[in-house]
């Protein structure tokens, strides 16, 4: 059995211990007449939010880490954060605890799955099509970085901390399904700021995997490969897919405000925080690469990091820095 076949086959049967937990329980959590099992059921019902905790602590916590550990690579959890966003707003829409407005929750599962379908395509796209290739470069860092402590090491840093930053983000997917009010005028703007982040998210990923496909073949004709990515979306922002992604996480905020539950957004705040510590890695990391070095720092003095902006002028960038 070829690499990608297996991977396939892990991937799609890692998560099963968790779906038939939880389907068990929807079936006979209020019919069963075992005092034991009406407990347990009992409790899931009451605890909706630290049920799906114990299970993404079990089965992606500790079996996607162990699963890594086997394999020496922990690439499983990128694929999954593609996915779990709509297993958690179907858990939410079917949890018997579950109070809410029908048509907003549609919406609400809709978008969850656009923004999910965008980026799994993207994900596969830029692995050309395979499962497990490799795994995240900031990954590879950390183990070259913590050596023989990476095993144990990793299960915090890669598989608990992406639970936090998930179920963070996620947590207006819970309170949607858990407040049941009418629709009104900001369900419509929350759906459009979700909708702008993943169309925005989409053309600039399909102009970065454009940029570094066509980079691959000049390559691979030895002829010099183009410095840096200064078209389309990109010239307008240094970094414009962080951006459509923000949009579509604070989106989902703006739908949890307008059902009184702001609260929500420290998770959406925390993974911002996050990304900007990201951007600040990936920039050190484009300025180390020395074919594109001088090309970049010139692209970081004219162009807006993440909102859309007008170019800065070169002159006035060049002065701006003798002045400082």
């Amino acid at each position: 059995m070829n690499r990608n076949l297996r991977n396939a086959i892990i991937a799609f049967l890692a998560p099963l211990p968790s779906i038939v937990f939880y389907l068990s329980f929807l079936r006979s959590y209020s019919s069963t007449s075992d005092p034991e099992l009406s407990y347990i059921h009992s409790w899931c019902s009451n605890h909706p939010l630290l049920l799906a905790n114990l299970l993404f602590f079990f089965n992606v916590n500790f079996l996607f880490w162990v699963i890594g550990l086997l394999q020496s690579s922990h690439w499983m959890i990128d694929v999954y954060w593609t996915v779990i966003p709509v297993m958690l707003v179907h858990y939410f829409a079917s949890h018997p605890l579950g109070q809410y407005n029908r048509w907003r929750s549609m919406i609400v599962v809709i978008l969850t799955w656009v923004w999910s379908v965008r980026l799994t395509h993207n994900y596969f796209r830029r692995e050309n099509w395979e499962w497990g290739a490799r795994e995240d470069w900031r990954f590879n860092d950390l183990r070259k970085q913590y050596g023989k402590h990476w095993w144990w090491l990793s299960f915090f840093s890669v598989y608990v901390s992406q639970q936090i930053f998930l179920f963070g983000i996620c947590l207006p997917l819970y309170t949607i399904h858990a407040v049941d009010a009418p629709l009104n005028i900001w369900d419509f703007i929350s759906s459009a700021i979700c909708l702008t982040g993943i169309v925005m998210a989409y053309f600039a990923d399909t102009q970065l995997h454009e940029f570094v496909t066509r980079n691959q073949k000049l390559k691979e004709q030895g002829k010099s490969k183009i410095p840096n990515l200064d078209t389309g979306l990109w010239y307008y922002s240094r970094h414009p897919n962080y951006l459509g992604e923000q949009l579509w996480w604070w989106g989902l905020v703006v739908f949890a405000w307008n059902l009184g539950q702001g609260w929500t957004l420290i998770g959406a705040l925390v993974n911002t925080l996050c990304l900007v510590y990201v951007t600040i890695l990936v920039e050190r990391r484009m300025v180390k690469q020395e074919y594109r070095a001088e090309a970049y720092r010139a692209y970081q003095k004219t162009t807006s990091v993440w909102i859309p902006w007008f170019k800065k002028s070169q002159v006035g960038a060049a002065s701006k820095d003798k002045n400082t």
